[in-house]
């Protein structure tokens, strides 16, 4: 970058929109630009730039003391998360990085889907937690690594509330034809585009009332 290109970036009244900007902090509800990644791995980064980017949008997390277990087990950059966007979620205990992926899955394809293809809006996210001291779990039992959720790096989510009273749940409306299927079928595979491994019903029987949705990984989606 030129030293001029760069002078146009950088500048407090530079006419590039910030979702454009790669030197900007992230917006959570800007529009999604080739320039989002790197906004957010920034973000992912750096507790301070997390932080503030759900403050920002208007997400309720709430900071308190980190969790030390062990080498294996903990929370750094531990919160209370309750609200995200729009939708609401019952308080878990998560990271900040965690809070933030979600944010932008929630905002960015489950509100969209759930206006387009059932005419109306999320109003809550059920899940089944964040952290939890474990290692993996197989069809064949427990797995010698350790489970993202030791450093609530992945959150569960079962189903949805909608504005209009109806309550999903993978467990039921997953393999039933109709819009609310197509609509879970559509939030788990856009779930791919804010973290690296998600895994649902279509995995294995383990993940048939949920979709796992994890920060770091290998990059898998199924």
């Amino acid at each position: 970058m030129g030293g001029g290109g760069y002078w146009l970036l950088s500048h407090p009244q530079s006419p590039v929109p910030d979702h454009w900007n790669p030197l900007r902090d992230l917006t959570i509800t800007a529009r999604v630009t080739p320039v989002t990644p790197v906004q957010m791995r920034r973000a992912l980064a750096d507790e301070t730039q997390c932080r503030a980017a759900l403050a920002g949008a208007g997400v309720s997390f709430s900071l308190v003391e980190d969790l030390i277990v062990d080498e294996k087990c903990g929370i750094a950059g531990r919160g209370v998360l309750s609200g995200l966007t729009t939708a609401s979620v019952n308080g878990v205990e998560t990271r900040c990085a965690t809070a933030l992926r979600l944010a932008m899955w929630e905002h960015h394809v489950v509100q969209p889907a759930a206006r387009e293809m059932l005419d109306s809006r999320v109003r809550s996210l059920r899940h089944l937690g964040s952290y939890n001291c474990r290692r993996m779990r197989t069809a064949q039992g427990k797995d010698s690594g350790w489970s993202s959720h030791a450093t609530a790096d992945a959150i569960d989510i079962v189903g949805v509330e909608l504005a209009d009273g109806r309550s999903l749940s993978l467990l039921s409306d997953w393999t039933t034809p109709g819009p609310e299927a197509d609509f879970l079928h559509r939030i788990g595979r856009g779930a791919c585009e804010w973290f690296r491994v998600v895994l649902g019903p279509n995995y294995n029987r383990l993940h048939a009332d949920h979709f796992h949705l994890q920060g770091p990984g290998w990059g898998y989606c199924r």
